[in-house]
């Protein structure tokens, strides 16, 4: 067939934009050419391959893997999709449309059977959701009362090690002092006891627990308009409730905001444990609990990096990591870089999503891709 791609990006499929009632048709495409200078300048540290794991998945963002390894795929631009995970060598992917028409359905986790979608002001639950891809039920709402506001409504969820559904609720602003926003919020799968963890983050659209401390870690979105090089955007680490990150009086370490200043100061909210690039929009931040990727890469920070909007030069579109002694950081370092060059974009990473064979996913809203980084040791 004309245009077909070579076998590196040939595990593509779409599935139909149309929805009949609840029966979702699974419809095979062409790989998609966005992906093409994506694949062609991404740069990796030797050894590692960058391929195409699913193309046709628009406004790609978070992930969640169900049990019988469907990859669950959320968007702001109202669908949800099922990536069917391949069964046998060379063979595709299927991509389903789950949903439709839901408002920034962004963050989606999965627990014992069933997917947990973030809107902007609802929780939803699809119960035994592999069991009805080609079908999916009517959700049960979890919660229906969050904020309404759009701006850093997007949400990113995941079940933390206690078992509770973590939820973030980003400042409806660039900066403002909203004390029921710039939080991250904890509740039972059920939607009850829904309670604040921790305070004074603008946006976190990214967070995890340590695999051994159970500890939580979390990117936040540095403010904007205080120009190209401030402030820093952040890596910060949570170990018990309770504690507050600076927003919106503090940014950084210790930049106080020019119209919030006056809030509180710095040396009384929690320091950063990593300064990040400015205007970078960290996005997903996961541990690499893996043996496939070479030893000096356990239990390290993987950051995916959106990239800069407003800066003259653009900042970001990579995917960095961050190196811990204990509880500290140590080190920060590129690792996938090409996402962009100058000013055209290629691609922007928003998700990781370590799979059991120990490669790594990673979802482009820009190219509306899923890639698999894997490693493959140099013949000796």
């Amino acid at each position: 067939m004309a245009g077909m791609k070579q076998p590196l990006r040939s595990w593509s499929s779409c599935c139909s934009a149309l929805i009949a009632a609840a029966c979702l048709a699974a419809v095979p495409a062409l790989a998609s050419p966005a992906t093409d200078k994506v694949v062609q300048n991404v740069r990796l540290p030797p050894g590692f391959v960058f391929e195409v794991y699913a193309d046709n998945v628009p406004d790609a963002r978070s992930m969640a893997l169900g049990a019988h390894g469907t990859l669950f795929v959320g968007t702001q631009k109202g669908k949800v999709f099922a990536v069917s995970a391949p069964v046998g060598a060379g063979q595709k992917p299927v991509v389903r449309v789950l949903a439709d028409k839901l408002n920034m359905p962004n963050g989606v986790a999965f627990r014992d059977g069933a997917l947990y979608v973030a809107e902007v002001s609802r929780i939803l639950r699809y119960d035994a959701i592999e069991t009805a891809l080609a079908n999916p039920p009517q959700p049960k709402v979890v919660r229906d009362d969050l904020p309404k506001d759009r701006h850093h409504g997007w949400r990113y969820i995941a079940f933390g090690p206690d078992g509770k559904l973590y939820v973030p609720i980003g400042a409806p602003c660039n900066v403002c002092n909203e004390p029921k926003y710039a939080v991250i919020t904890r509740m039972n799968p059920d939607g009850s006891d829904h309670e604040v963890f921790a305070r004074g983050i603008r946006n976190s659209v990214g967070f995890t627990w340590h695999p051994t401390t159970h500890e939580l870690w979390f990117t936040d979105n540095g403010r904007d308009w205080l120009g190209d090089d401030a402030p820093p955007c952040e890596l910060n680490h949570a170990p018990r409730p309770g504690m507050t990150f600076g927003f919106p009086y503090c940014h950084g370490r210790n930049i106080k905001d020019p119209d919030f200043g006056q809030l509180g100061e710095c040396s009384n909210s929690t320091p950063p444990a990593q300064l990040l690039g400015a205007h970078v929009a960290p996005l997903a931040v996961k541990f690499y609990t893996g043996t496939a990727f070479p030893a000096v890469y356990r239990n390290r920070v993987f950051i995916a990096e959106h990239g800069s909007w407003n800066r003259k030069q653009k900042n970001g579109y990579r995917i960095t990591t961050v190196t811990l002694d204990g509880a500290k950081a140590v080190g920060y370092e590129p690792f996938a870089t090409g996402f962009h060059r100058g000013d055209e974009i290629y691609g922007r990473p928003v998700d990781l999503l370590q799979l059991d064979d120990g490669s790594l996913l990673v979802s482009d809203d820009y190219a509306g891709a899923i890639y698999r980084i894997r490693y493959s040791p140099p013949a000796s």
